[in-house]
């Protein structure tokens, strides 16, 4: 061997193993999470949360200046590079997590020699979800005759293996198996006969709570969820919750929450799992939310490019009002929306000086690494990505080209994006209100004040209240989307024109404060709905948003450091008194 190919391999080996220091760290976040939880250490909860995002962009910095000094030809010489990923590759066939450590050298590479994103070949068809087609390290099994039992539920239970006790366990039991009973005595599940319950064999982990996922398996093949929620008081842990349905199995998976911290390495059958009890969830949302984001982008990608080639159609300008900031973007049946930031705002923008499209990025990648508390869209952000020009439309690729020229550019039958976010699909909320029936249109504008108060309880203020910010799901829940209006609540000042007196004319006091002012008794009329009955429930159902003293005191909380807590399922699912 000569030197230079001993030198090679000697790169390729140093980079397999700094692969796995940072997936055993990686790892043993998720060990930490039950930890937090066990020992109701939430602030704890929310720091290895912190700390599970930014591990991979931090390890990919630190690798890559690390290569630059142990081996700088290799650095500045991508022809040697790519015989180190030719020997890299053998290093890792085989082993199960051989796409993250695909994905890691391919970050590092695109670092190095800042090349562009592309789908790397990941098999996500070829994962066994089917009943009683995965194997006991990742379901636990059992076999039903017609219904949910105690002793079953009391296996289930005992899957995690806390080091903390429940605080009454066969009472717990007890509830989850007339719950169960209950929700399957009503129609269409009263007319299906219950054959096997499957649980992941592993607990899910997320700010104050643990949750054991699995599903129900009836005769005719048919799955339902089956999720159990769990919190840990000073009495105990206790079962708060048990969800059978698709469309709260879609509420706590939502890409609006933070991550799950999920004690298992077999991310793959994971997702599998999840995506057969939520079906019409895509595939990648369902690796994000278990914290695998990298596999996530590629799987979002393929979906993409497979719903574009399947159907024949195109991108086009999205369904709603053109933002001012963000320019939206899809095809007609997808499950994503797209979005790129204008090189200047249109001449509606009313924040002074625009900061530049970086400043939006920065926002958007914020709220990918907080607690979304249920109420803000995940982004995808994907860097220097190239797109095939026959997936869009000729008028939207003028309209990118001449409005985004500093993010888009062509290059032969390719598009070029500098960066490009991506977004699960939501209807705009003027745009849902005017299809809407009285009753849905009433359901979601209560919807639209707890999505406020959970952008609150994260440290979010929308300064632009304008309800075409806000987006709403097929299960009538309403997110935020747009996010280059976002200030830190802690930093907004809460002031009111309340305390002045009829007829009084001076300029008040908190017209002359730098910052963000914010008057709490002027939110329904920034939320812009012409509906007046809409605007009076809103105020009605949700008055205490209209107050300073709300306000004044989430800040204080947030001040304090007080991990909010998030009400992620409705009460009538919960199963203690």
């Amino acid at each position: 061997m000569n030197d230079t190919n001993q030198h090679i391999q000697s790169a390729a080996t140093w980079l397999y193993e700094e692969y796995h220091l940072f997936y055993e760290e990686f790892l043993k976040i998720l060990d930490l999470a039950k930890l937090a939880f066990e020992k109701r250490d939430f602030a704890s909860s929310i720091r290895v949360s912190s700390r599970r995002l930014s591990l991979y962009s931090i390890s990919i910095a630190e690798v890559g200046n690390r290569l630059k000094l142990s081996y700088p030809q290799i650095h500045s010489d991508i022809d040697q590079w790519w015989e180190v990923e030719y020997y890299y590759q053998g290093l890792i066939r085989g082993e199960y997590d051989e796409d993250i450590a695909r994905a890691y050298l391919h970050s590092l590479r695109r670092k190095i020699y800042q090349g562009e994103w592309r789908p790397t070949d990941y098999s996500f068809t070829e994962i066994i979800s089917g009943p009683g087609e995965l194997s006991a390290q990742i379901v636990k099994s059992i076999t039903l005759d017609g219904s949910l039992t105690k002793p079953v539920v009391l296996e289930i239970l005992k899957i995690p293996e806390f080091i903390r006790s429940y605080a009454d366990i066969h009472n717990d039991t007890e509830r989850v198996a007339n719950r169960v009973a209950e929700n399957l005595s009503r129609p269409p599940r009263n007319a299906q006969r219950l054959i096997c319950v499957e649980m992941i064999n592993t607990g899910f982990y997320r700010n104050r709570g643990a949750y054991l996922v699995g599903r129900l398996v009836f005769e005719d093949g048919r799955l339902a969820p089956l999720i159990i929620a769990l919190l840990n008081d000073e009495s105990g842990i206790y079962v708060d919750a048990v969800l059978t349905s698709e469309t709260y199995a879609h509420n706590i998976f939502s890409s609006t929450l933070a991550n799950f911290h999920v004690t298992s390495s077999y991310y793959h059958e994971v997702s599998a799992v999840l995506k057969s009890i939520m079906p019409r969830r895509p595939l990648g949302l369902h690796y994000s939310t278990i914290g695998y984001n990298h596999l996530g982008k590629v799987a979002v990608m393929r979906e993409l490019e497979s719903e574009l080639v399947g159907t024949g159609m195109v991108l086009e300008t999205a369904v709603g009002s053109q933002g001012t900031v963000a320019m939206g973007f899809a095809s007609q049946n997808s499950a994503y929306n797209l979005k790129v930031i204008r090189d200047k705002p249109t001449r509606h923008y009313k924040w002074g000086e625009f900061e530049g499209l970086e400043s939006v990025i920065r926002k958007y990648t914020r709220v990918h690494e907080i607690n979304r508390t249920g109420s803000m869209l995940d982004s995808i952000i994907y860097y220097n990505v190239r797109l095939d020009r026959r997936w869009f439309s000729t008028a939207l690729l003028e309209q990118l080209l001449s409005n985004a020229s500093l993010s888009v550019s062509l290059n032969g039958d390719d598009v070029i994006f500098k960066y490009l976010i991506v977004q699960i699909k939501l209807t705009p909320l003027p745009v849902y209100l005017e299809n809407a029936s009285e009753k849905q249109a009433e359901t979601v504008i209560v919807n639209l004040g707890y999505c406020i108060k959970n952008n609150a309880a994260a440290n979010i203020f929308n300064k632009d209240l304008d309800a075409r910010n806000y987006g709403v799901s097929s299960f009538s829940m309403v997110y935020l989307f747009d996010y280059d209006a976002l200030e830190e609540l802690k930093e907004v000042k809460i002031r009111t024109n309340l305390d002045r007196e009829d007829g009084e004319e001076d300029i008040p006091d908190w017209y002359f404060e730098d910052g963000v002012i914010f008057l709490p008794e002027e939110l329904v009329s920034g939320l812009c709905i012409p509906q007046r009955s809409l605007c009076d429930l809103f105020a009605k159902r949700h008055a205490n948003l209209l107050t300073t003293d709300y306000w004044n005191k989430i800040q204080q909380d947030l001040l304090a450091g007080t991990v909010p807590r998030v009400s992620v399922y409705p009460d009538s699912e919960r199963v203690r008194d």
